[in-house]
């Protein structure tokens, strides 16, 4: 592809994002799909380019007056790659798969941004860090005087985090496999994932399903965060593990590979289409042990019979995704207060709905990817002062990390009864993680 092609098909992706309900990996994982003729570089460069227009959305919607896709990525050659008017029309030049030469006034948007900074001194901070006006003030409360280191990290480009399949093999067994594929981090082997003792971090953009080594099922794609949260249920062989919003299965999987296949092991969802893709990753990480059931009017009546029959129960709760931002970069434009409303009366319904689930001497473990107070520690809060959770008290952090076995010290501050992880902080997501034992 032409330079000027990937500009035109970056175009069409950021276009597709916009008239789509779905998050931007997932339709970017459709458009890729749909164009197999692109190779591997011109994908690479299509990709950063629309992810990186939107990573700087609110600024270039600053120096354009939210203007159009085309507008914005005129002014990120200009503000971002610093092209002059003469490199702008060797991009545009309708010829081919170029985009169409530059109108009259997209030339004089070109010669107004020219020579500026990105980020003049006069740009409103809630733009420089790209987020909505509304959401600044409770993150800034929820994360105190860091929260603009935190934002900026949750701007940045998201690692490639895999966890080592324990079905199948060893976290060196799967850096092994990997590196017979191909896929090395600086230094010739993928590096160990921050704090998961299972992590496995590739650097750059990869095509990891063409390998054997995830099509045999070695390796999962779960970011180290996430399997902190998932190891955090300290599930073990025999036991009966309940993943009440298990959505596609990543905590699933590293759940059933806790408990070696042995035990009962239940995940559930309301989604029939993402337990299907939990099914497909179940069967090729050799998973044995797990029962999937859609959440519709009569399962939850079976789950109701189910009261008292769990050992672990695991809330990833449904969130407004604040903490994995960094995935997902147009996540923020999508949410709305009222959307914050929503979510935590269903965190709390969930919540009262999977105490009911745990056997006394059992646990419950609360897990959001959200950086706000009023979706984690409020809730928890809430759900202890209820009738809910009556009988059932936080363990301490540092208790619930010794018996999940974890080797890394654990990062929560002494004392603490529960666990926050940023990618300022841990390089991971944005994690809350809360145990609570049932008396």
């Amino acid at each position: 592809m032409t330079p000027g092609a990937r500009l035109h098909a970056a175009l069409d992706l950021l276009e597709e994002m916009a008239a789509s309900p779905r998050p931007a990996d997932a339709v970017t994982q459709a458009f890729l799909r749909a164009r197999r003729y692109m190779g591997g570089g011109d994908r690479r460069a299509v990709t950063a380019r629309a992810y990186g227009m939107l990573r700087r959305h609110a600024r270039l919607g600053w120096w354009t007056g939210d203007g159009s896709p085309r507008e914005r990525l005129i002014a990120d050659l200009v503000l971002t790659d610093g092209l002059d008017r003469a490199a702008l029309k060797g991009l545009f030049t309708g010829m081919g798969h170029d985009p169409a030469p530059l109108t009259a006034a997209e030339r004089d948007l070109a010669a107004r941004l020219a020579g500026q900074p990105l980020e003049p001194a006069e740009m409103p901070e809630a733009v420089r860090l790209e987020l909505p006006d509304w959401i600044a003030p409770p993150l800034e409360a929820s994360l105190g005087e860091g929260w603009r280191t935190a934002m900026a990290a949750l701007n940045t480009e998201a690692p490639l985090d895999l966890r080592a399949n324990a079905l199948k093999t060893d976290r060196d067994g799967a850096r092994a496999a990997l590196a017979e594929a191909g896929i090395p981090a600086p230094g010739g082997v993928a590096e160990d994932g921050p704090l998961a003792p299972l992590a496995l971090r590739v650097h750059g953009r990869v095509n990891l399903a063409a390998t054997p080594a995830f099509r045999d099922g070695l390796v999962e794609v779960q970011d180290a965060g996430s399997q902190v949260a998932a190891a955090l249920v300290a599930a073990a062989p025999g036991m009966a593990v309940c993943d009440l919003c298990a959505g596609a299965g990543g905590k699933t999987l590293a759940l059933a590979g806790a408990m070696a296949n042995k035990g009962r092991l239940l995940a559930c969802d309301v989604s029939a289409s993402r337990l299907e893709r939990a099914k497909v990753r179940l069967r090729r990480a050799g998973v044995h042990n797990a029962t999937l059931r859609v959440l519709d009017a009569e399962s939850r009546k079976w789950l109701k019979r189910q009261a008292g029959g769990f050992d672990r129960v695991l809330v990833d709760a449904p969130c407004s995704g604040t903490g994995a931002w960094r995935r997902n970069p147009d996540a923020r434009w999508r949410l709305a207060p009222a959307d914050l409303e929503s979510l935590q009366a269903e965190q709390d319904a969930i919540l009262a709905r999977a105490a009911r689930l745990v056997k006394p001497g059992g646990r419950l473990v609360y897990v959001t990817c959200s950086l706000l107070t009023a979706e984690n520690e409020d809730r928890v809060s809430a759900f202890l002062e209820g009738d809910a959770g009556a009988g059932f008290t936080p363990v301490p952090m540092a208790d619930a990390w010794a018996d999940a076995d974890m080797a890394a010290p654990c990062p929560a501050p002494a004392g603490a009864t529960a666990l926050r992880l940023s990618p300022a902080d841990h390089d991971t997501d944005g994690f809350f993680v809360a145990v609570l034992a049932k008396g």
